[in-house]
């Protein structure tokens, strides 16, 4: 029998389990974890490390199963295929609060596979994920310096919660996310309506407070049944002699080389020439003792990164010359392209963001076939990060994990200012293409795309801006740094990315590389981003103070009606018969929502407008005393029915054929012909009576029925005969 093992907490007000020793028994680690009706398998497996590699090869994947959510899936095959965008984002969720806790000199495999086995309507899977990848780690022999929680905030009517369900998000204006450990915070990632920094950092405290008894139990769990951690897995490092002779050789031309260098390129060049002069002056030296080029290579980037830091600890000045508040320079471009419906250029010193908007019918809003709650997407931000933006060739295999995220992001830094669907109805998709890659493009995507959308007429509440911040520290001082560059980034400790209005924070996503953060950095980083967002809002509205007042020439010209939801059916027709007809004719495109919503679309104002005359008219039931333009469509010998409006038609009886004497319905008209007709009455049983009669004489619908009144026969009823 298996020897299982449960353990249990609350996060929020739910109770939340794991158990461990019945599945996937020959993982690393394994745990089932439930909170209510959601189950999740989270395993972490380690291998020996890949001959000549030179990082720390982890990978964490969420693998969705529409089985758990009773679901099958909607693809050809009906078998899931690529993960979808909200797979890869909870996989990059459970990943960047995880991986500053493995050793530093560690190059084995590590795999972390969360599957999800039951999906509940009120539970995100998530939170819950990355709990139990962090309790997958900590029972395993893997070293890892965790354990790791999380937690979700939401802020409803007026109050923060912990671990909202899935219906209190719906009302919720903060969707916040941390992790971290016992002591400090390790990654934040959030989407607001405008909240102001100070409510965010009370956010932020509640949720580390919120996720101490899921650290506690994790503990529990790895005193009880962990393995021992593997201390025997191959170190790899630069030796401490190589370290000791490049710093002793290069420290003091870095620091005249930081000085004299501040664009990118040719701070790139320098170094590189300076690596060049390194490694020739240690050949003979390297030779001897068996120093590798990899070596080298890592000792000098390591006296980089020393220079760089202490440069801005000890004197306040960064690679370019600024101090840690300054921004670089900045300057906004609106109406580029004629085609696309909104454009807008955004650079901030050597990066440099293109972002287009398009405008589309509500058809064409991006469906979703996942385990997420959300079945479709109005609003559309993609992300596009080319090798030419940073000097570089690589191979063009699609968007990696890292667009994706960065497109989301500035997807959900915007979507708090998009105007309702019934404020604006289209569909809107913008791609920001990074043209020059110098630290935080997706930053400079949410004002490139604040611009496009203001040029493209989408009234939205308040222009976006964004900026990301860094930290230096070395334990003991620290220094915030408003808007990092590239060589920041990757010799700091933090990139802590905040979008915002004039009004609060609409977006926050933070990644660190040590082991956490304080509240007080987290303060000190939001008042600067403050800060700098408005200077960027200033550049922004200096541009184009709100959106247009037009949308572009070439963007669909949009109009609505609302109708009976029972009259759909005539819109559409068998088959879609009369919709296709009514697009063909009048050169528009037609959607129409189950609720009765008509959206109507044409290159032109006037084929919608003509369009939508036609849905109103044949929408609206017939209408006595109202005179239509019919088809006859059936001949009688008591008379004909003429179509008036799709689908519907009535009786013109022979005697309302015409003013004279009708022998023969054939002599007045025929099948296919068009006549003009009055509705004279339309019955409790839906049966419509038609007069042509009226329409040639001009009667009113009062002459009109009283002619068509029927005839009493002159001839008396016979008597039944008497025998």
């Amino acid at each position: 029998m298996f020897d299982e093992h449960t353990f249990s907490t609350t996060l929020g007000d739910q109770e939340i389990t794991f158990s461990t020793g019945k599945i996937a028994r020959l993982a690393g680690g394994a745990v089932i974890a439930k909170s209510g009706e959601t189950v999740l398998l989270a395993t972490a497996t380690m291998s020996d490390p890949r001959e000549g590699i030179s990082f720390f090869p982890l990978t964490v994947n969420f693998e969705e199963r529409l089985y758990a959510a009773g679901r099958i899936p909607g693809s050809f095959f009906r078998r899931e295929g690529r993960p979808s965008e909200k797979a890869i984002l909870t996989s990059r969720l459970i990943d960047r609060p995880l991986r500053p806790l493995f050793p530093k000199d560690m190059r084995n495999d590590v795999q972390i596979i969360l599957t999800p086995l039951s999906q509940g309507e009120e539970e995100h899977a998530d939170i819950l994920g990355v709990i139990a990848a962090s309790a997958a780690l900590m029972i395993s022999d893997i070293p890892f310096d965790g354990p790791v929680a999380a937690v979700r905030i939401g802020y409803v009517d007026g109050e923060l919660i912990a671990n909202p369900t899935i219906s209190q998000m719906e009302e919720s204006t903060l969707d916040l996310r941390v992790a971290g450990g016992e002591d400090a915070i390790i990654m934040v990632e959030a989407g607001a309506d405008e909240v102001d920094e100070a409510l965010m950092i009370d956010a932020i405290e509640l949720a580390h407070e919120s996720f101490q008894d899921a650290i506690q139990m994790q503990k529990e769990m790895r005193e009880a049944i962990g393995k021992s951690k593997r201390d025997d897995y191959p170190r790899f490092g630069t030796p401490d002699a190589v370290v000791e002779k490049v710093e002793a050789i290069a420290t003091d031309r870095l620091r005249d080389l930081l000085r004299e260098t501040q664009l990118k390129e040719d701070r790139d060049a320098a170094l590189s020439q300076a690596e060049e002069d390194v490694k020739a002056e240690l050949a003979e030296e390297a030779e001897a003792n068996g120093w590798d080029e990899g070596d080298i290579h890592d000792a000098f980037e390591s006296a980089v990164k020393k220079v760089v830091r202490e440069r801005i600890l000890s004197d306040d000045v960064r690679p370019d010359g600024r101090d840690q508040r300054t921004i670089r320079a900045l300057d906004a471009e609106v109406g580029l392209m004629p085609r696309p419906h909104g454009t807008g250029l955004f650079t901030r010193g050597e990066t440099q963001v293109l972002s287009l908007a398009t405008l589309g019918m509500p058809g064409e809003e991006q469906t979703l076939d996942d385990l997420f709650p959300e079945e479709t997407k109005r609003y559309i931000h993609h992300y596009n990060f080319p090798p030419f933006s940073t000097g570089e060739t690589w191979f063009l295999r699609g968007p990696r994990r890292r667009e994706i995220g960065h497109g989301a992001l500035a997807e959900r830094a915007l979507e708090p200012v998009l105007p309702t669907q019934e404020e604006f109805p289209y569909t809107i998709r913008v791609v920001s293409e990074v043209m020059s890659s110098n630290g935080s493009t997706s930053m400079a995507s949410v004002c490139g795309s604040t611009l496009s959308l203001m040029d493209a007429g989408v009234p939205i509440k308040s222009p976006v801006g964004g900026i990301a911040m860094g930290l230096v520290s070395d334990g003991e001082r620290y220094r915030v740094l408003t808007d990092i560059q590239g060589m920041e980034d990757h010799l700091g400790d933090m990139d802590f990315k905040v979008t915002g209005t004039r009004q609060g924070v609409t977006a926050l996503q933070m990644d660190i590389k040590i082991k956490g953060v304080t509240r007080a950095i987290l303060t000190e980083a939001l008042e600067q981003a403050k800060e700098a967002r408005l200077q960027i809002l200033d550049v922004i509205e200096g541009t184009i103070p709100e959106p247009r007042e037009e949308l572009s020439t070439y963007a669909p010209k949009m109009l609505t009606i609302k109708i009976d939801p029972e009259m759909i059916g005539l819109i559409i027709g068998p088959g879609g018969k009369h919709i296709r007809a009514t697009q063909e004719e009048y050169d528009v495109q037609i959607d129409v929502e189950e609720d009765g919503t008509v959206f109507v679309a044409a290159e032109s104002g006037s084929g919608a407008q003509e369009a939508i005359e036609y849905i109103r008219t044949i929408t609206t039931p017939p209408e006595e005393g109202k005179i239509y333009t019919g088809r006859v469509v059936r001949i009688t010998d008591f008379g004909a029915f003429v179509e008036i409006l799709p689908g519907t038609d009535g009786l013109v009886h022979i005697s309302q054929l015409s003013d004279e004497h009708v022998r023969s319905v054939e002599d007045v008209v025929n099948v296919g012909d068009e006549v003009l007709v009055m509705v004279t009455n339309v019955g409790r049983d839906n049966k419509i009576r038609l007069s042509r009669k009226a329409v040639i004489n001009g009667w009113t619908l009062e002459e009109a029925r009283e002619d068509d009144q029927p005839k009493r026969s002159s001839r008396k009823r016979r008597s039944p005969r008497r025998r």
